[in-house]
């Protein structure tokens, strides 16, 4: 007979631990499998969030889509009648707005040859390098703990910069071209680094500071292109630049057909260089120390006012790749106060959506790119308002920056939680005894 153990009976030997496991608690369960263990890592980790947060930014898209359709209002007038006519509606709609989006953001399969049905993809790519290499700067800086929202007084000064080097001078074009983009680099870091170097010495918060020079750097470039001699174009009262020289702007990459550049070339570069910087680099570890803990961090020996300069200083700069992108391959015929396009604050919803993760942030701006270039196309085909595509952005953000909404819609377990174990079985047989 089984059970407990009498006197005079040697007790059962215990089972073997492995050495430095814990011993399971009697009655309950070994611990869970390293296989399920990973499952559980990566369910509940942030890639699977972001793609999650997407999904449900498109199923609620969906429905905002369904309900501001004409012939879905109309079919639903009778819904009792005939359900089936509101479902049909229903699907068509939502099913011909997201092949327009993807007609229009990745390929065209009505036209009649490859090389014109692939242009919505190289659509994408223009309208995603400026937000890539932008959000690169944004995200570096939240990588220090700084919140970098003057993108839009970055892009203006840098594309300034890099304008007024291409329309002044007449060099080869390697070096025309070299020197306007290294123009406005050194635009956006001096506009940022301002930033950085008040936060270090007087401690003045960089999100206030930041808002202001988005005003300062707005105003002063209004007044430059409306000022003879500056930055306006001679015999011209508008307020625009002359038109960029031609050795100065970014060739096309494909071919004429298109309007990709070699720009985003320089943004792959950028991105290589950032992921290189945060994670193989000295100064990249520096980045992140200070970013987790400051206090820390100048225990450790770290200079933390140079730290939020240096950051500062070259989160600038790459956003100012942003801007000579816009000056010399997007308005080589002239900029005027509007050639940042709000790529300055899509800029902060690219970081948050990477994770202020360089390849995440790449994988971002391209989604956000295919977004801006399929929007256009859903607004053409299917007479669906563009606010639809700004609705879609924004959702995408606050799922992204409430992660326990998308667990809970999803039941996707917490991060460092340890998976629910069954309790102990207890069997009539041993409740008896």
């Amino acid at each position: 007979m089984t059970g407990t153990p009498t006197a005079g009976q040697p007790a059962a030997p215990a089972q073997p631990v492995e050495p430095g496991r814990p011993a399971p608690a009697p009655g309950h369960d070994e611990e869970p499998s390293r296989w399920n263990q990973v499952v559980r890592d990566i369910m509940s980790g942030p890639v699977i969030i972001s793609i999650l947060a997407v999904v449900l930014a498109l199923i609620v898209g969906a429905v905002l889509i369904a309900l501001t359709d004409p012939q879905v209002q109309h079919a639903a007038g009778y819904f009792f009648a005939r359900p089936g006519d509101t479902f049909s509606a229903i699907w068509n709609s939502v099913s011909n707005a997201y092949v327009s989006m993807f007609q229009g953001a990745i390929y065209n399969f009505r036209r009649p040859t490859f090389s014109a049905g692939i242009r919505p993809l190289t659509e994408t790519l223009n309208f995603a390098t400026p937000l890539i290499v932008s959000g690169l700067g944004v995200a570096l800086a939240f990588r220090v703990g700084l919140f970098n929202i003057g993108g839009q007084g970055q892009i203006l000064i840098a594309a300034a910069a890099a304008a007024w080097v291409g329309f002044s001078f007449n060099l080869p074009p390697v070096v025309h071209l070299v020197l306007a983009v290294v123009a406005g680099i050194v635009g956006g870091a001096i506009w940022a680094g301002i930033v950085g170097l008040l936060k270090a010495r007087t401690g003045a918060h960089e999100v206030i500071v930041t808002i202001m020079l988005n005003y300062i750097a707005f105003y002063l470039i209004s007044y430059l292109l409306r000022t003879k001699g500056l930055l306006q174009a001679p015999g011209s009262n508008n307020p625009k630049a002359p038109a960029v020289h031609p050795n100065a702007v970014f060739p096309p990459l494909f071919g004429d057909q298109y309007n990709l550049t070699w720009a985003f070339v320089v943004v792959i570069a950028a991105t290589v260089f950032v992921w290189w910087l945060i994670d193989r680099s000295s100064l990249g570890f520096r980045f992140r120390a200070v970013g987790e803990n400051p206090n820390a961090a100048r225990v450790a020996g770290i200079n933390v006012k140079n730290i939020y300069v240096s950051a500062m200083l070259i989160a600038g700069g790459l956003v100012g790749i942003a801007g000579a992108s816009q000056a010399l391959g997007v308005f080589p015929q002239g900029i005027s106060s509007g050639v940042d396009a709000g790529i300055g604050f899509d800029a902060i919803t690219v970081a948050l959506l990477g994770r202020s993760r360089p390849w995440g942030v790449f994988i971002a701006g391209l989604l956000f790119g295919a977004l801006k270039a399929g929007g256009y196309t859903i607004q053409a085909a299917n007479d669906i308002p563009i606010d639809i595509v700004l609705i879609l952005q924004s959702l995408i953000v606050l799922f992204v920056a409430a992660p326990p909404l998308v667990r809970a819609i999803f039941r996707l377990p917490t991060p460092g939680s340890a998976p629910r174990r069954q309790g102990p079985i207890v069997t009539k047989e041993v409740e008896a005894k």
